[in-house]
């Protein structure tokens, strides 16, 4: 019986034996195999987020995070090169009646959604209609529109009621913006996101899932169809080069920049500005620099409660703050934010300083004075901040203190982002919330230049200036009328402006192609990894 058992055992080693040696053989002899197998292996980054976006839904959401995400997935008819012009991207040729009223649109034929199915007027429209009467930007184009027209399986003319001059701006800002889906996810949507197992684009990456407060996985859409023209910005040829992105929600900013060091994150957001310094020396890292400014933002409650055409009680409210010393607090090192009333920033066409006597006043006596003659005697006023952003935070907690410190009753309310994002869409719930606006091209496109953007700053003055600056053709004539709106915004105060801010990234070496700015949100078509 032994002698059995031992010859089992050696029959076993021996067959053992033979086949590693026949694998190990293969491997070792067909070299060009083994490196095949490996240069199949998923490619793949880890980007380090500050917050898990609510939604991806761009039609109905404007929070930078969802568009980090969701510009991969989802594409609209423009976008913006790198000089911040519109290009075309789904569409293949536009032409415009002399009357500047008839906009025809030319798709590119072939284009797949990532069902399967190929892209047609028919989802273009759908998409269009929901956009127009529930998406964030929308309504700011489509007061303007007679009707959009399905005129063949690859046309779509949108009639105007009057020359609208940003049309293609707001047709090219996909942050809020007019996304495609197929016709059959969107025809029936409402200003509720879209769900997640709708999430049906043409980009070059697809929605895989979400494991919450883990991550988000996107990963490349193998019947992508990218145009032919170069990468330009945001526009030409997107070539997916990473197989996956992992989009992780980091809230810490050291635990973001430790992360991408020890290479657990490829890419890290929004580090804080007294750390840029430090970092640009690093070798274990590379920082990225923000072309366009962020604008940190406060947004007063113009549909109810105390600030409800109280515009006098605004102004007391922004007499006393202190910009410096919120930015040089929340940001940091001088050369990264600027204290600057001009809501557009220096370096655009759009600069002017009409209006702005009262920013940056820090004049307690003043807000006082204001204050009383607004009727106000004490009365709490609730304000929304997030932890997400540190910036946010910070800012809040400064004004909390300097307002608090003038006499007014201020409930400073800290929340996570998703939650401030659902309460600031009930106007019960704050008088005053904080947020920050990413850099645009053109003025039209600020979130509170729409009467339906939580603020809800509608009135006739601003009515009658956005209908004059937006049927102006003649640039400088718009900049005049611009003028006059940024003067509004100062006597009525839908919100204040606190600076320009600019924000830096760090990113692990091996991740290549980022170049040595961005645009406005990173983008990873056309980046690889080693």
């Amino acid at each position: 019986m032994r002698k059995d058992t031992r010859f089992v055992w050696v029959l076993f080693l021996l067959l053992a034996w033979n086949v590693n040696t026949v694998l190990y053989a293969g491997g070792t002899k067909e070299k060009g195999e083994v490196k095949g197998t490996e240069a199949k292996a998923p490619k793949q980054i880890r980007y380090a987020t500050i917050a898990e976006p609510p939604s991806l839904d761009q039609q109905v959401i404007t929070s930078d995070q969802a568009t980090t995400i969701a510009q991969h997935v989802f594409e609209g008819l423009y976008t913006f090169n790198s000089k911040y012009d519109p290009v075309p991207l789904l569409v293949e040729s536009e032409s415009i009646s002399s009357d500047g009223k008839l906009i025809t649109l030319n798709l590119r034929q072939g284009v797949k959604f990532h069902n399967g199915k190929e892209m047609t007027s028919e989802d273009v429209n759908a998409s269009l209609q929901r956009w127009g009467k529930f998406g964030v930007r929308g309504p700011v184009l489509f007061n303007h529109v007679n009707q959009v027209k399905v005129l063949s399986k690859y046309a779509i003319q949108i009639e105007f009621k009057e020359p609208f001059a940003p049309w293609k701006a707001l047709l090219a800002f996909i942050n809020g913006g007019p996304v495609i889906y197929p016709k059959e996810v969107v025809e029936n949507a409402t200003k509720q996101p879209i769900p997640e197992n709708q999430y049906i684009g043409t980009g070059p990456y697809r929605f895989v899932e979400r494991n919450p407060g883990r991550y988000i996985l996107l990963e490349k859409f193998a019947d992508y169809q990218p145009r032919k023209d170069d990468p330009d910005g945001y526009g030409g040829k997107r070539i997916a080069l990473i197989d996956k992105l992992y989009f992780v929600p980091v809230p810490d900013v050291a635990t973001r920049v430790n992360g991408v060091k020890a290479g657990d994150y490829d890419y890290g957001e929004q580090i804080s500005g007294d750390l840029y310094e430090m970092y640009s020396k690093d070798s274990s890292v590379r920082t990225l620099l923000n072309e366009g400014v962020i604008m940190p933002l406060m947004f007063f409650n113009s549909k109810e409660g105390i600030f409800k055409n109280n515009y006098k009680l605004r102004q007391a409210i922004l007499a006393c703050l202190d910009m410096d010393a919120a930015l040089q607090t929340a940001v940091g090192p001088k050369n990264l934010w600027a204290s600057n009333g001009s809501i557009m920033p220096k370096s655009t066409s759009w600069y002017t300083m009409d209006g702005t006597d009262l920013y940056n006043k820090k004049s307690p006596s003043l807000a006082k004075s204001l204050a009383t003659e607004a009727g106000y005697k004490g009365e709490k006023i609730t304000f929304m901040v997030s932890s997400a952003y540190k910036i946010h935070a910070d800012i809040g907690m400064v004004f909390s203190k300097t307002l608090r410190d003038a006499g007014f009753n201020i409930d400073l309310q800290v929340y996570d982002w998703a939650t401030l994002v659902s309460k600031r869409g009930d106007s019960k719930q704050w008088d005053m919330f904080f947020t920050h606006h990413g850099f645009i091209p053109d003025p039209i496109l600020f979130t509170f230049m729409s009467d339906a953007y939580p603020g809800w700053w509608s009135t006739p003055e601003k009515a009658k200036l956005t209908e004059e600056f937006t049927v102006t053709m003649d640039p400088k004539k718009r900049l005049e009328v611009w003028k006059k709106i940024q003067t509004l915004v100062y006597q009525q105060i839908p919100i204040v402006k606190v600076g320009d801010v600019y924000n830096f990234d760090v990113y692990a070496p091996r991740l290549k192609g980022l170049g040595n700015t961005q645009l406005i949100w990173p983008k990873f078509w056309g980046c690889s990894v080693d």
